[in-house]
């Protein structure tokens, strides 16, 4: 592969369009092309400098490219390799962003026949509520978690240069089993973005419903901030990490119970020591990250 590979983004959102930013700014990649299934999208990249060509078909925007990144929901990661696979040139790598890794390798081995030992499967662990390749953003992986999960049938070749990519754009690369990152992200991300759209929905549907939301000073704000993200997407995360996510929810659920309990009973110094946990183990584990 040449010093500067050629690079094409399927999905010109928040990810695909930031990593193209911060690659083209990082001067880690040559030539980039961009395919979106939305036309806006196509138009915006383009006119914001995130692609140089925005093609009609992911196929056409991925037959020049050394390297394709799948930067689709990851429901549609069967759907966008199946596009790209024909057009692939000899020696392309490709790899993706999803937030699940179990589904899209399970999904590019049925796609692929088996899994293909120049796909690399890739998590960034940055992003914000807004989606859009307008609220992309070459600094959104600068000393965040990026992780790798390489499988059985890995090329070494290709996964050094997927990992070389995202150093050059400031993401810490941390390796883990694709199994073990799907239980770890279903409580760190997927459980609780599943908890503040149950919480907004909630409110929504209480008397003075306006009255309560006019109320909401920043506590409300840090803890729903999550809701506004793109309900398609979690609707995709959630599907396909469905039995982590049910498995820790069933957890919550109980928790819950648990603490309606204590305070239906008046326990309240029992209460509180909940809390106290709770606020130990946030500050234990949190003073050690960034």
């Amino acid at each position: 592969m040449s010093h500067r590979p050629s690079l094409a983004v399927i999905g010109l959102g928040l990810i695909g369009g930031s990593l193209a930013r911060a690659l083209r700014v990082a001067g880690a990649v040559s030539r980039i092309s961009g395919y979106d299934p939305d036309q806006l999208q196509r138009r915006l990249a383009v006119d914001l400098g995130v692609v140089d060509l925005a093609a009609d078909s992911a196929a056409e925007a991925v037959r020049a490219a050394d390297l394709v990144v799948l930067a689709v929901p990851v429901l549609r990661t069967a759907e966008a390799m199946a596009a790209v696979l024909p057009a692939l040139k000899a020696g392309a790598i490709v790899t993706d962003v999803g937030s699940t890794k179990q589904s899209v390798l399970a999904d590019v081995a049925r796609t692929c026949g088996e899994l293909p030992s120049w796909f690399v499967a890739a998590h960034p662990i940055a992003g914000t509520e807004k989606s859009g390749v307008a609220a992309s953003n070459a600094e959104l992986f600068r000393n965040k978690r990026l992780i790798l999960t390489p499988h059985p049938r890995q090329d070494p070749a290709a996964f050094a240069t997927v990992r070389a990519l995202w150093e050059a754009v400031g993401a810490r690369v941390v390796e883990m089993d694709a199994a073990r990152h799907d239980a770890i992200f279903a409580a760190t991300s997927h459980l609780p973005h599943v908890l503040a759209y149950a919480f907004v929905n909630m409110l929504s549907r209480l008397d003075g419903e306006a009255e309560i939301f006019a109320n909401a000073g920043g506590g409300f704000r840090d803890f729903t901030r999550i809701a506004s993200s793109s309900p398609q997407m979690w609707h995709d995360i959630v599907r396909a990490n469905r039995e982590s996510v049910s498995g820790l929810l069933e957890q919550q659920i109980v928790e819950l119970q648990e603490l309606l309990a204590l305070m239906r009973a008046e326990h309240w110094d029992e209460l509180k020591a909940r809390f106290q946990r709770a606020r130990d183990a946030r500050e234990r584990h949190l003073s050690h990250i960034e």
